[in-house]
């Protein structure tokens, strides 16, 4: 199909793509191909006017004929902490747009040597950033990684692995760096509560979850007794007579009433106002 004759399956509408080959599906370039076409549509790309169709035709035409660049520089990341492939792809498809976006022809530079520095930088951040299970400084992430390599290598060279002193000196950095680095690095994979706690090789064990900590439902009922303590000791005698009566002996407001000789719509009153007077006190503590 020649340019003249491309149309737009989504609207129907004719749409004249000057200069370029319609392309039904870019992912179905064979990479060959798509390298002599992604100059083409790069060269075409720089003349067009941002946001009209042909601009988008041609964009997205190289996004899809550039995929297999993803998946090639994301391969090598498939066994990273715990990034799903699908997100890994994701991401690399950002760096490959950045790429797109700023690449110049007049540079001389193939379109394949320009992006995947783009694509595997990108894909990188993603891991730097935003994987770790605890947020942990950048600082101490770029020194985990610098962490790894060392422990790797000095582990091969020492058939051993390193101690915090080693590996100190191989950084040139103090233990305590060290130290802080390797207990940053435990952010970096979260464990599962569900996990046994026992035996490793056997799997078996209690679960984390079961010998955890958890919230007391009592504490705060402990809390709001102990705030309540100095506010009913501010009350006259009637008040705390009435208040214990209530709600420590469990009285009705007619019981109270023949207790203490008082019609029960007074009690009810004495008693409407002194909780107020201790729900405000709680409020303002």
């Amino acid at each position: 199909m020649n340019a003249h004759e491309a149309t737009d399956r989504t609207t129907g509408v004719s749409e004249v793509v000057e200069e370029l080959p319609w392309i039904e599906d870019g992912g179905k370039v064979a990479p060959k191909d798509a390298r002599e076409l992604s100059r083409l549509f790069l060269d075409r790309l720089e003349t067009l006017e941002e946001g009209t169709r042909e601009y988008q035709y041609a964009r997205n035409t190289l996004i899809e004929m550039n995929l297999s660049l993803v998946a090639f520089a994301a391969r090598r990341f498939r066994n990273r902490g715990n990034g799903d492939m699908e997100d890994i792809i994701q991401v690399g498809t950002i760096g490959l747009i950045k790429a797109i976006d700023r690449f110049d022809l007049s540079r001389e530079v193939e379109f394949t040597s320009f992006a995947i520095p783009y694509i595997v930088g990108e894909i990188k951040r993603f891991f730097r950033d935003t994987t770790w299970a605890v947020h942990v400084p950048r600082r101490l992430q770029e020194l985990r990684v610098n962490l790894a390599k060392s422990q790797e290598t000095l582990a091969t060279a020492l058939n051993r692995p390193p101690t915090v002193k080693e590996l100190a000196e191989h950084l040139d950095l103090s233990e305590d760096e060290i130290i802080e680095g390797l207990i940053a690095a435990n952010g970096y994979v979260a464990g599962s509560i569900d996990t046994p706690g026992g035996d490793e090789e056997s799997g078996e064990g209690p679960k984390y979850a079961d010998i955890i900590g958890d919230v007391d439902p009592a504490m705060d009922l402990f809390e709001d007794l102990h705030t309540l303590a100095p506010l009913l000791h501010k009350l006259d005698e009637r008040e705390r007579t009435i208040i214990e009566m209530r709600f420590g002996q469990e009285m009705t407001q007619a019981d109270i009433g023949r207790e203490l000789h008082l019609s029960q719509m007074h009690i009810s009153r004495l008693l409407n106002r002194t909780l107020a007077k201790l729900r405000t006190g709680l409020l303002d503590t």
